[in-house]
């Protein structure tokens, strides 16, 4: 996959977009459905209703970038997909490229440690 910054954000599409659509069509979604700016530089993911076909569109530098993935078998499993988009984690974006159904994983919670003086 990419090497990305830690703070890039992941948003998906919660409807199936025709796999037709490349850079402007794409762009377009994400200003007006998901509500972002395709300059950021973070990832927008979209599905095609079959769930077997996914897209990333990105600013990388100087242009628009996208990324295309298409399962032989089977489908992607989302997860509950409620409103417009959804952001998800770079780690649940590397689960979903490789399968894995995101409904379904239980993670271990965080630990967060508090600094002693």
């Amino acid at each position: 996959m990419l090497m990305l910054p830690s703070n890039t954000k992941v948003y998906l599409a919660t409807v199936g977009i025709d796999m037709r659509k490349s850079f402007d069509g794409l762009s377009e979604i994400v200003q007006n459905i998901i509500e972002q700016s395709p300059f950021s530089g973070h990832l927008f993911v979209f599905s095609n209703k079959g769930r077997n076909k996914i897209k990333i569109l990105y600013w990388d530098r100087n242009g628009f970038c996208i990324w295309y993935k298409r399962f032989e078998k089977g489908r992607y499993i989302l997860p509950a997909l409620t409103g417009q988009s959804i952001e998800l984690s770079l780690s649940d974006l590397h689960c979903l490229l490789e399968g894995i159904d995101l409904k379904n994983i239980h993670r271990l919670p965080t630990l967060h440690y508090k600094k002693v003086a």
